[in-house]
């Protein structure tokens, strides 16, 4: 709050402090705004001093306790109002709009179970570090704990996976004063050091319906917010850095959250993916880039088919590096954890939302600052480069083992699943953006697409979950920004909520669906051998027998099913240049998808082996 306004425990009792029935008194009533006036005032105040400092998108799930806040947010021209009927499909929608924005949506629901729906897109929020403003209605305190009907405790409802949670009680005229601070207190915790998501818990009176006052003075606008810079590493500690990689074979692994995600459509993205690659061209590294790092694009230092090379042992071997430099959130690769955490080297871990993953427990030193201004200070103090050759090793295996996957996907003219991620990413239009689901459509676009310029890769990676992938996309869609989405099957279905009245909203979204019918990531792991095939088919393999194409159709969606490559290009083609919402479905097989990856890997490392590549 702002300095000399009462703590937000002492604003719950001046704003409580509001009788729901009047003492008995002989003394007529005074004149005064009624309840429902003040709830209509408060919130259209909190809306105002929002948009003032900055929102501009609200979700609004639709319920009865929420109408001050859902009428003040719709009666504001300023904001743009989503309406989605379901509660989790909401709150992942707006995840995807703070994922694509930078700053956060408001998210509303009613009181009950609704705010439990809300929890899934939370946690991921809280640990993909996406700001987000969660607005929970909720009854008032005489009607807490006599089983009022939609009615649960939403204390700290959210736990620790909030950045900060206040429950100001009802609406009163003696807390209008702090309204303002209310609402900038929220905004401003959403997009801290560390953003993420906060929680309002509002309790209404009613009548819920009311006349808006006049409301209280503006005071002065924020300043414009960078979330998330991090600590800024003391010189002295830079210099030791710079001593400690100089001279030394080392290589720069860039994840999630490496370059801002709000700056990806802008000269800053540029800026910024140009200072990472800028010191590793001067330290002659590798930059091994995941496709959300926004670092993965053409240049000769950058290995984007890190985890098929690595898997040929004496490659990986003559490749050990002596330093890593770990910006951001880690790539989805096991092969890449185990290379790392065998390779011996001094890691050290950087990200701006100090979310440095370290399972292994093998990094050095994890910084809590921004992985670019400390790439950029790095490269001032010129540290001293690798030994000749280094990168250009790293370069020549890259090169040999993507040609080798490229020329196997080609003499496949059935569709393969690393083959629809890799068409998809060539496919899009500069300035799109590409949302991909975890499981296997990550891990595909990981292992097999090419270096690609001005397309952003999204996804959420903080929980790394399957459930909201196309609300998260239809968020980014509804951004203004041309969107596809690559999901399984399962994923698809799990959200299929985020459907309903998606025809009807103005986005371009194509939402590229691989159907295996069923789990395909599991037939990986070791419970498909270890298993009868039958257990494995029931717990694991989960055949849903759904039409896909006919559960878009439902929802008026236009959609298709392709089963070849030609297919699947010709499809992509065809959603992309038509625009709105469209559906294409790529049959697969998931036995066969198994064959087709160990056929990739193979035919990689076969090339490695042959002497066409000798090592750095």
């Amino acid at each position: 709050m702002a300095v000399g306004a009462p703590s937000h425990r002492r604003l719950a009792r001046l704003m409580t402090d509001h009788p729901a029935v009047p003492p008995p008194t002989d003394e007529p009533a005074p004149a005064g705004p009624s309840v429902g006036d003040v709830n209509a005032t408060c919130c259209a105040t909190l809306v105002d001093e929002w948009v003032r400092c900055g929102l501009r998108h609200a979700v609004v799930a639709p319920g009865s306790r929420s109408t001050p806040v859902a009428v003040a947010l719709a009666s504001d021209e300023r904001v743009v109002t989503h309406v989605v009927l379901d509660e989790r499909s909401a709150a992942f929608t707006a995840l995807g709009l703070g994922l694509a924005t930078g700053r956060p949506a408001l998210l509303l629901c009613t009181s009950g179970t609704a705010a439990a729906e809300f929890h899934a897109a939370v946690v991921e929020a809280h640990q993909a570090a996406v700001p987000m403003l969660v607005v929970t209605a909720d009854r008032p305190p005489e009607l807490q704990g006599v089983w009022a009907p939609q009615t649960i405790d939403q204390r700290e409802l959210y736990g620790g996976s909030v950045r900060w949670y206040c429950e100001p009680g009802p609406p009163s005229v003696e807390g209008a004063p702090w309204w303002r601070d209310l609402a900038r207190d929220a905004w401003t915790r959403t997009l801290g050091a560390v953003p993420g998501p906060v929680h309002l818990d509002l309790a209404f009176r009613e009548p819920l319906v009311g006349e808006v006052g006049e409301l209280p003075p503006a005071g002065d606008a924020l300043p414009p917010a960078r979330p998330g810079a991090g600590w800024a590493l003391p010189d002295e500690e830079l210099a030791r850095l710079a001593g400690a990689i100089a001279g030394r074979r080392g290589i720069v692994v860039a994840g999630v959250r490496t370059v801002r995600s709000d700056d990806a459509h802008a000269a800053g993205a540029a800026a910024e993916r140009d200072a990472v690659i800028g010191l590793a061209r001067q330290l002659g590294w590798p930059v091994l880039a995941d496709a959300p790092s926004g670092c993965r694009v053409p240049d000769p230092l950058v290995v984007a088919g890190f985890d098929v090379l690595l898997r040929h042992g004496p490659t990986a071997e003559s490749l050990r590096p002596e330093v890593v430099l770990r910006l951001g959130g880690a790539p989805a690769s096991k092969v890449l954890d185990g290379f790392l955490a065998g390779s011996g080297a001094l890691q050290v871990g950087v990200d701006r939302a100090d979310r440095v993953p370290d399972p292994q427990r093998v990094l050095a030193r994890s910084l809590h600052a921004d992985p670019v201004e400390l790439c950029r200070r790095l490269a001032a103090v010129a540290p001293a480069p690798a030994p000749a050759g280094w990168a250009e090793g790293w370069a020549e295996a890259e090169r040999v083992s993507a040609a080798a996957v490229s020329a196997t996907l080609a003499a496949h003219t059935a569709a393969t699943e690393p083959a629809v991620a890799v068409d998809l990413l060539a496919s899009l239009a500069k300035d799109a953006t590409l949302v991909v689901s975890s499981s296997m459509p990550v891990r595909d676009l990981e292992w097999f697409a090419r270096p690609r310029d001005g397309v952003r890769v999204l996804s959420n990676r903080g929980a790394n979950g399957i459930d909201g992938v196309t609300s998260t996309a239809v968020g980014v869609a509804l951004s203004g920004v041309p969107t596809a989405l690559l999901v399984g099957d399962l994923a698809f279905l799990h959200d299929v909520g985020a459907l309903v009245g998606l025809a009807r909203r103005r986005a371009d979204l194509v939402v590229v669906v691989v159907d295996n019918d069923g789990g395909g990531i599991f037939s990986f792991l070791p419970q498909r051998d270890r298993l009868p095939s039958e257990r494995f088919e029931q717990l694991f393999g989960t055949p849903h027998g759904t039409d896909l194409v006919a559960v878009a159709a439902a929802h008026g969606l236009p959609a298709e099913r392709v089963s070849s490559r030609a297919g699947v290009q010709a499809a992509l083609a065809g959603a992309l240049t038509r625009g709105g919402v469209r559906v294409v479905v790529v049959d697969s097989d998931r036995d066969v998808n198994v064959a087709v990856h160990r056929e990739l890997n193979d035919a990689a490392g076969g090339a490695l082996a042959a002497g066409r590549y000798r090592g750095g």
